[in-house]
């Protein structure tokens, strides 16, 4: 019997990704010379090299929750960030008839799956910022969030709005395995005060787009300046959230690092107005949706890491509730 594309291992998930990514590159109208995986994560991304000469960042919407009008969206917005702003970012490529995306029936997956192309970014993940690519990081947001105060989805796109701590997902928190009484006790406790917060800061709020993911795995820092890329998490928000998950990613580590993010951001625009107790609920509301997504992930090294993951997140949480304050080191602090 032929195994389900969930219980494939990652190299032979990649393979079947592949031939779903060659299908869409033809749907683009590319010729394709070259292929090579750039990342199989919560999505997969290949680099394509084009006979033309084009070298692109094909993207397959593997565990996203994107619909295509969000993909119409997210493509839009990045060619008006590339068009009226300094932000560097990977400009979108439409399909032969104009189109931001297409949708490829990937019967190994038992469902259609949507791929966006754009212009491939140079240079290396920045993964671990360090104080001047935090302080750019600052400086980017707060310049995205200026643009995006302008800026609205064209006919066909939409996007979500991000007003809950799972932005809208199926809560599978309480099916992870192993729960005990006061695990559970834990998950509704943080559940319940990082909902408060935001219903509270969005009772009468502006929302504007947001790119709801700036983390080290969607920058790169090439040459001394910053890119940005993968707007799959994009959606309607609070300015306060982008800081509040980026600083997440820096919990645990050098506090100089979140001091320069928000230098870097005041550089540019005024921070955003927000009580810290609410600010570290936002940030500890980034740890029940990783968690929760983790859960549901199809591809295999994730769901190799989903149980220990729950465990840690529950570490996390604890300390959070214990002391108000967040960190991805709860026992350093």
């Amino acid at each position: 019997m032929t195994r389900a594309y969930d219980e494939l291992g990652e190299a032979e998930q990649v393979e079947v990704l592949r031939g779903v990514a060659l299908r869409a590159a033809a749907a683009f109208g590319l010729e394709v010379e070259g292929m090579a995986l750039a990342l199989h994560g919560y999505n997969t991304t290949f680099r394509v090299d084009g006979r033309d000469g084009r070298r692109l960042a094909l993207r397959v919407g593997t565990n996203s929750h994107s619909t295509p009008e969000h993909a119409v969206a997210q493509q839009a917005w990045l060619g008006a960030i590339a068009a009226e702003t300094d932000v560097r970012v990977p400009e979108p490529l439409r399909t032969p008839d104009g189109g931001w995306l297409v949708s490829v029936d990937a019967e190994e997956l038992g469902r259609a799956v949507l791929v966006t192309m754009a212009s491939w970014l140079e240079g290396p993940d920045a993964e671990v910022l360090e104080p001047d690519s935090a302080r750019a990081l600052g400086r980017t947001m707060a310049a995205l969030h200026a643009q995006a105060a302008g800026w609205a989805p064209p006919p066909g796109g939409a996007l979500p709005r991000l007003d809950a701590p799972l932005f809208g997902d199926l809560d599978v928190l309480d099916d992870a395995p192993g729960l005990t009484a006061d695990d559970r006790s834990v998950l509704d406790t943080a559940r319940s005060r990082a909902t408060e917060v935001f219903d509270r800061l969005h009772r009468g709020a502006q929302v504007r787009p947001l790119h709801a993911d700036l983390h080290g795995g969607n920058l790169k820092w090439h040459e001394r300046r910053l890119s940005v890329f993968d707007f799959d998490d994009a959606g309607l928000g609070l300015p306060v959230l982008d800081l509040a998950i980026s600083a997440f990613y820096l919990r645990g580590g050098d506090p100089a690092l979140e001091v320069a993010l928000r230098e870097g951001y005041a550089e540019v625009a005024p921070l955003p107005e927000a009580d810290q107790a609410d600010v570290e609920a936002l940030i500890a509301s980034r740890q029940l949706l990783l968690a929760n997504a983790l859960l549901v992930s199809t591809t295999a090294e994730h769901r190799a890491q989903a149980a220990d993951y729950t465990g840690v997140a529950l570490a996390r949480l604890r300390h959070w509730l214990a002391s108000g304050r967040f960190s991805l080191d709860p026992g350093g602090g």
